[in-house]
């Protein structure tokens, strides 16, 4: 064994060995937290026209399973309700995400060990370990190489989130463990980025095919398949980038956990695109009441990092697109005077006002804040008026990220904002409280049972 080797020891050893009361509390928390605001996330995606038929198409012939379709209020099987349920959880831009891993670790780990463990009977405590696990190591893979620009992160190193957690609760040494992850990394989906761009919503299920095919890793490992010595490095240093780096997989690892450091999002696009938007808030503050007429502005100017300026397409060529449009976010914003959900929705891309005002919003690359990304997300921005009234606002650090968090109270009511409309108030409560109380849960059979989930 080389030395290069010796990080995937590592980090299978930490995979099959860590007890739930190894993790510190606070990591603890913020998971259930994740997992709480994800399925809402997926239960409010899953209501969009495309997944319902999808749904539709799918679940006839889909396998009979215990897995909760979330939002569907059906039941299948692991594989493939994991894989309709990730779909649904990126449908809306909303998934939580992690600057340090490059992507979104929590929607390619939860959906797959959620229905792994209610189709198995697993209890809270080891479902809630497996999914902090799984999060933890694949982020930091995913934290360990530069990505190429084009390439989107959905369905590359998370399949190797959900093939830990799933072979974690599926009782794996850590030869066994070694080997999940050495499938599950030579099985990565390489998408485009341009998808994003274009608005192609073939995107979504990029997701589902990572929780779906990190589940198979696991079957293949029980099957005795064998995967490469060091799939990782192969992937993901000569594949989709050329700079992986295995020493920083495992630095500091037990002690400095990657999971804490994540963001919730509060608005459905990009998270590069909420820079822009802080930017934006922080200009608009110093309008009079916080508002500006969009017919009055001449222009607006944005000055970001690289992945800010890459979504820069002024003209979407529909609704999913905008989520991925800096230009329509800070139109829409502006035209509604206020960032609430609705305003990113179906009338505001119908929009004209909101339309012509996106084609007056000019954002370029600064290399000074592409180098010092992600450490800071700094974006410059001004509004400029007409009448010659300029309005200059900026981010550094965007809200949401652990040193500019959000409130309690703001993620509660984003959750609500997404559960009550398809499970009811009393329902999404229970829902909520459940997550927040996973430890204490002897079977996820009974996960928040009497509600369709």
């Amino acid at each position: 064994m080389t030395a290069a080797h010796d990080y995937l020891d590592t980090i299978s050893r930490f995979a099959s060995e860590t007890r739930l009361t190894d993790i510190p509390d606070g990591v603890r928390n913020r998971a259930k937290i994740i997992i709480a605001d994800l399925l809402a996330v997926i239960a409010a995606g899953m209501q969009e026209p495309e997944m319902k038929a999808l749904n539709a198409l799918h679940l006839p012939t889909a396998g009979a399973g215990n897995a909760s379709v979330i939002g569907c209020g059906k039941r299948s099987n692991p594989l493939d309700a994991a894989l309709l349920n990730a779909t649904a959880g990126v449908w809306l831009e909303l998934d939580e995400g992690n600057f340090n891993t490059n992507g979104h670790p929590g929607v390619h780990v939860i959906p797959a060990a959620l229905a792994f463990a209610q189709e198995n009977g697993v209890s809270g405590a080891d479902f809630l370990a497996a999914v902090i696990l799984g999060y933890e190591i694949c982020g930091r893979i995913g934290g360990a190489y530069q990505m190429k620009t084009i390439v989107q992160p959905h369905g590359t190193y998370g399949v190797i989130g959900a093939a830990i957690a799933v072979g974690r609760m599926s009782g794996f040494n850590p030869a066994q463990m070694r080997s999940a992850i050495n499938i599950a990394a030579s099985t990565p989906l390489g998408g485009n980025r341009q998808t994003m761009r274009d608005g192609a919503t073939v995107r979504n299920y990029y997701a589902g095919h990572g929780n779906f095919t990190g589940q198979m890793a696991v079957r293949l490992v029980q099957a005795g398949f064998t995967g490469p010595v060091d799939a990782p490095s192969v992937t993901f240093g000569q594949l989709l980038a050329d700079d992986f780096k295995p020493a920083q997989v495992i630095a500091g690892l037990g002690c400095e956990w990657t999971l804490a450091a994540g963001y919730i999002k509060l608005y459905p696009s990009g998270r590069y695109v909420h820079s822009a938007i802080d930017a934006l808030l922080d200009a608009l503050r110093l309008a009079p009441g916080g508002r500006l007429d969009a017919a009055a502005i001449e222009r607006v100017d944005v000055r970001a990092y690289k992945m800010v300026a890459f979504l820069s397409e002024k003209e979407p060529k529909n609704l999913f697109g905008t989520r991925f449009s800096v230009p329509f976010s800070i139109a829409t914003i502006i035209a509604h005077g206020r960032a609430d959900l609705d305003v990113f929705g179906g009338a505001a891309f119908a929009d004209k006002q909101v339309k012509e005002l996106a084609k007056r919003v000019e954002v370029v690359e600064v290399p000074e804040f592409t180098a010092a990304f992600h450490a800071k997300q700094q974006v410059e921005l001004e509004i400029v008026c007409k009448d010659g009234r300029r309005f200059s606002g900026r981010c550094e650090i965007t809200k949401g990220e652990a040193d500019n968090p959000h409130t309690a109270a703001d993620i509660r009511k984003k959750f609500d904002q997404l559960a009550l409309p398809v499970w009811g108030q009393a329902n999404a409560g229970r829902v909520y409280d459940e997550c927040m109380q996973l430890e204490v849960l002897p079977n996820l059979q009974k996960f928040c049972t009497g509600i369709d989930l």
